[in-house]
């Protein structure tokens, strides 16, 4: 399986700064799920065997993205899963943000996944979000 990469990998000394797009907010933190990923192990590996529903809520578009890419990381390294499908819905609710996702993917197979870097954490270190009517940036650092 080839994935579409929506994402580039800009210079940063010591962690992994990313940038991730799309046309809209959802694909956005659609390309972000899968630059996280894509960063740990080989994504192009990765058979969608298991289907999962996650939801998280953020007070912010910040804070939002942070809880995503956090609760996928955890999944990726506490119940070793990995994922290659994201199918994003943001909405906006009384007090922020809330994000229901689709993700597919497989149990984490070191040997045919391909370890690339050890994740230790998303931080909210030069995070940033920038939209227009025709495409949405999201730009977050990796603390490797």
């Amino acid at each position: 399986m080839s994935i579409k990469k929506s994402y580039i990998f800009l210079e940063h000394t010591g962690d992994e700064f990313i940038e991730a797009y799309g046309s809209t907010l959802e694909e956005a933190f659609e390309s972000a799920g899968t630059a996280l990923v894509d960063t740990m192990i080989d994504i192009d590996e990765v058979d969608e065997t298991i289907e999962e529903f996650i939801k998280v809520d953020g007070w912010d578009l910040k804070n939002l993205l942070y809880n995503w890419l956090e609760e996928l990381l955890i999944r990726v390294t506490s119940e070793d899963k990995v994922y290659s499908s994201f199918k994003v819905k943001i909405d906006e609710k009384e007090g922020g943000y809330e994000l229901e996702a689709v993700v597919k993917g497989e149990k984490l197979n070191l040997s045919k996944h391909k370890p690339k870097t050890e994740v230790k954490a998303v931080t909210y270190h030069q995070m940033d979000i920038k939209q227009d009517s025709e495409w949405v940036a999201l730009r977050f650092l990796l603390d490797l």
